[in-house]
């Protein structure tokens, strides 16, 4: 054993303190859950049933769409309560509003992110099988993705037989059958940029930003989204089936069989504003803008769709609910639509930004990130005032959605100190959420994972580890069944195993502590995981994890001056089971090689392949087939890639 290996972090006996300021957070943040009902009335129950039956998961659809079954449940059965008129909606916006607008028109302002023995174990590998740390293996459609039976986006796919890539508005249709990849045909997606594909038979899904759609005046960025649909039934001649255009921008695009969903968050809406100058003063500018936001229809506000008709709204102000908490001012919309009906969304809002979305096999959750609003001056009954920053919550709301085909239904509604990282924070497993989060200025300096169960239509907080990393931020987590692997770094990588066999009490079981840390963590089987990330350079690493109170790393591949893509971004890596090997793409200059990584008895041999140069390093891919043989996507080539 080497001496990196051996080297541990003591740990207390005892439980980890809790700081009396979480304690005390979180006794506050019960009480403000119980208190949600009563903050914003928005009509009776009978009111809120009566409105959200046959349909009203639905947003405004073309006349010749399918109405809503009778039998459909209520779109928002929870704490979220959907707007009663459109007057009402608009109200809400406007009164959030103006808290946003100065004399230079929206101003948020940024969040600053900061980031002994152990106990007893009845025999940890006798245990070992209820973890069920299962090889995690790529979609079928060859992406390497977050939740097995979800599948993701990516600029390739494929059928087994039909490699499907898009390279700018290019789509490209290859057949792999035969010993060499030979391109089939070539169609062009109009006004595409910045696409994504998904593949449902022999329906091809590209999600990208419409080109033609209006900047956002915050970030400078295309507000709209572009949904192209293409059949590849005749592989030599696809054809665009549909094209649907939507005026919010993509959060989150996932496939459960042949339904796609995406998260759509239309941000702030664009006015008539002014900027002080040499004609207008701060005062009579800040007086125009509120003015701006009091005259605003509920059309500035709420997104619409086209689908090749005249535009529509996509959401009914009735099937928009506005929350009770501060959550941040945007509409965001969970929208889902048969692949072979891409034409016909089904969609609900959320009068709320949330910038988090994941997916389990049944359910959709949403959490904001904490934001701080400001103001350069800020006025009360249109008088100047002080100026005036509200300081970040550092509490994240989560919203629980179930899924039902197309349709989304709101059932639970939560809340958890601290910040979330990114999708990879959140979890589901038996109907238990998990979620590891980050330090913010309700918690203490240091990281936790949280569970929780719904109960009736509150996501309740059942347990929790705390003081995870202390000082330290956190960097990568990977959950199973009944464990949880997080990763925190400052300047050394200690990597925690987390007991969640009983959700109720989450256990720390071990601490391992090495130089660099893993950004991506990629199970190979129920005793070996693989961490990517680095240490003066891309690093990979073998974890033995048969011992979980005491993880070992057995060995690991180095490549100074190199950035591992797949850090980042997961769908670059690709492990192949049969093979024991795994796939990366690797980047030094504007050079670009895979590295194919064969794992044997706790060792790790490396052989490099240049395959690329320039920008495209994010364009390559690998993936396998179902006769073992591995595509190989580079900028300009797909290919056959010969494994070392």
């Amino acid at each position: 054993m080497s001496d990196l290996e051996d080297s541990w972090d003591g740990l207390p006996t005892s439980e980890p303190p809790v700081d009396a300021i979480v304690a005390a957070g979180r006794a506050d943040a019960a009480r403000r859950r119980r208190l949600r009902q009563t903050v914003v009335a928005v009509g009776a129950t009978a009111a809120v049933v009566g409105a959200f039956v046959a349909g009203a998961a639905v947003g405004n659809r073309p006349t010749t769409a399918r109405p809503h079954s009778d039998a459909s449940p209520a779109a928002f059965q929870a704490d979220l309560e959907p707007a009663q008129s459109c007057a009402q909606l608009l109200e809400s916006y406007q009164d959030r509003a103006l808290e946003l607008v100065t004399a230079w028109g929206w101003q948020r302002t940024p969040v600053a992110y900061t980031t002994s023995p152990l106990s007893s174990l009845d025999s940890t590998l006798q245990r070992r099988e209820t973890f069920d740390q299962r090889s995690q293996v790529s979609s079928d459609t060859g992406t390497n993705v977050q939740e097995t039976g979800v599948d993701e986006p990516d600029t390739v796919k494929t059928d087994g037989e039909l490699v499907v890539r898009l390279r700018g508005r290019e789509l490209m249709v290859y057949d792999a059958t035969g010993d060499s990849v030979v391109q089939r045909a070539t169609i062009h997606l109009p006004r595409l940029e910045d696409g994504e594909i998904l593949l449902s038979g022999s329906k091809v899904v590209a999600i990208g930003t419409d080109a033609l759609s209006p900047r956002d005046d915050q970030t400078g960025e295309r507000r709209g989204t572009r949904v192209i649909t293409v059949s590849i039934a005749k592989s030599g001649a696809p054809k665009i089936e549909s094209t649907v255009t939507y005026s919010s921008r993509v959060i989150s695009a996932r496939q459960h069989g042949s339904t796609v969903r995406l998260v759509l968050a239309a941000g702030l809406p664009t006015l008539d504003f002014v900027t002080p100058g040499d004609k207008v003063t701060e005062r009579e500018a800040l007086a125009t803008n509120r003015r701006a936001v009091r005259e605003s229809t509920i059309k500035d506000w709420l997104p619409s769709y086209d689908a090749g008709a005249d535009s529509q709204q996509l959401l009914k102000c009735t099937n928009v609910a506005v929350p009770p908490d501060a959550a941040g001012l945007d509409t965001v919309s969970v929208v889902g639509f048969s692949a072979k009906a891409p034409d016909d969304p089904h969609a609900i809002g959320l009068a709320a930004s949330t910038t988090i979305a994941y997916e389990s096999a049944d359910h959709l959750y949403l959490a904001d990130g904490p934001q701080t609003w400001g103001c350069d001056v800020c006025q009360l009954d249109d008088r100047i005032g002080t100026p005036l920053v509200r300081e970040a919550s550092g509490t994240t709301h989560l919203y629980d959605f179930d899924l039902d085909g197309v349709d989304a239904i709101h059932v639970a509604s939560g809340e958890v100190e601290g910040l979330l990282a990114d999708r990879w924070s959140l979890d589901e497993a038996d109907d238990v959420l998990r979620v590891a989060v980050g330090p913010s200025s309700e918690t203490g300096d240091f990281n936790s994972v949280v569970t929780f169960r719904r109960e009736g239509t509150e996501l309740e907080e059942i347990g929790r580890v705390d003081g995870l990393g202390r000082h330290e931020q956190l960097k990568g987590v990977r959950w199973f069944d009944g464990l949880a692997v997080v990763v925190t770094y400052r300047q050394v990588d200690p990597l925690y195993t987390i007991d969640l066999t009983d959700p109720s009490k989450p256990r720390l079981l071990g601490a391992l502590k090495i130089p660099g840390y893993s950004d991506y963590l990629h199970p190979l089987s129920d005793a070996w995981l693989l961490g990517i990330g680095y240490d003066g350079g891309a690093q990979i690493a073998l974890f033995n994890t048969s011992d979980l109170a005491h993880v070992r790393r057995t060995a690991v591949e180095r490549f100074p001056g190199t950035e591992t893509i797949a850090a980042t971004d997961p769908r670059a890596f690709t492990w192949l089971p049969k093979q024991d090997t795994a796939l990366t793409v690797l980047r030094k200059g504007n050079r670009v090689k895979v590295a194919a990584v064969k794992v044997t008895h706790g060792k790790l041999s490396t052989t490099l392949t240049n395959v690329e140069y320039g920008d495209d390093a994010a364009q390559v891919r690998t993936f396998g087939l179902p006769d073992g043989r591995v595509i190989l996507v580079t900028g300009e080539d797909v290919r056959f890639f010969p494994l070392p």
